[in-house]
């Protein structure tokens, strides 16, 4: 059976509302998904209807920025009351804290020479998304040419002004708007649901001990399909799983249909999820 449960729709930072992605859901086949959003659930009502109608079945989803100790990590969070007020206050804080950092970064580029309108911000009542933040940037042409002289490209997409000036060292740079994992797995005794472990091999993977620690505070699971992972990963991903009692997930990470004459679109284009490969994925989804 085709799975998906990590999806980004226009309430974070997804190029397709989470009605499109519905309708899209429907058409490759995908028998349950969850909209994970990072730090809202705006989006979850919405994505509900449209995928009851289209013969989807739905599991409430949210991704957050998570700090433990000395180390940060995503985890995906499913099957909560998303109707939470104490939840609620928890995101409306994180957004808050992410938007003062992403003012804080624009006040740097003003002062850098680009032209920068504080109304971006007013955009994004949720999560404030850095490509949707830079790509207004470069629709000012005078922003585009000065980053395409500066870096010597003849082509300027979003992913090289986050790089090169979002995320410059200093006090003023990007940052993610991370949450306790005591916090998270409080509220969660209160909400309900289960806490996965996101794409643990993007960027690095956490050492044992770290998992452990994680397993013993509360981790309930740990996404081993996903395309940031190499084939290793995943077979490192699948004994982890087994040593800890680990229930697996799987997700696209779909943000949005590719432009232009390509072969290869989107996610779903080359990433499919089965659930069959997926141990204890019942806990999840049943």
């Amino acid at each position: 059976m085709l799975i998906d449960l990590q999806i980004h729709s226009t309430y974070s930072d997804g190029y397709l509302t989470p009605t499109k992605v519905a309708s899209l859901l429907a058409r490759e086949g995908v028998k349950v998904a969850s909209l994970t959003d990072h730090n809202t659930v705006g989006g979850q009502n919405e994505f509900k209807r449209l995928c009851e109608k289209k013969g989807v079945k739905t599991i409430t989803g949210l991704e957050l920025y998570v700090k433990k100790d000395h180390n940060v990590f995503n985890v995906l969070w499913y099957n909560f009351d998303h109707h939470s007020s104490e939840l609620h206050k928890m995101l409306r804080e994180s957004q808050m804290r992410r938007r003062r950092i992403m003012r804080r970064v624009l006040d740097r580029l003003e002062e850098d020479g680009f032209k920068v309108s504080y109304k971006i911000l007013d955009r994004y009542n949720h999560y404030v998304p850095s490509n949707y933040v830079a790509g207004d940037l470069l629709d000012d042409k005078n922003n585009y040419e000065k980053v395409k002289k500066e870096l010597g490209l003849d082509i300027v997409r979003a992913g090289d002004l986050i790089r090169n000036y979002f995320y410059r060292v200093g006090s003023r740079r990007l940052k993610n708007s991370y949450i306790g994992w005591k916090k998270i797995v409080g509220l969660r005794d209160k909400v309900g649901g289960q806490l996965v472990l996101c794409h643990p091999a993007k960027g690095y993977m956490p050492k044992d001990l770290v998992i452990k620690s994680l397993v013993d505070s509360g981790l309930d699971g740990i996404e081993k399909l996903s395309p940031h992972h190499s084939y290793e990963d995943i077979m490192k991903i699948q004994r982890l799983a087994r040593k800890y009692n680990l229930a697996e997930t799987g997700g696209s990470d779909f943000h949005l249909d590719e432009r232009g004459n390509y072969p290869v679109q989107r996610a779903w284009d080359y990433f499919r999820i089965d659930s069959d490969y997926l141990r204890e994925i019942n806990r999840i989804i049943a």
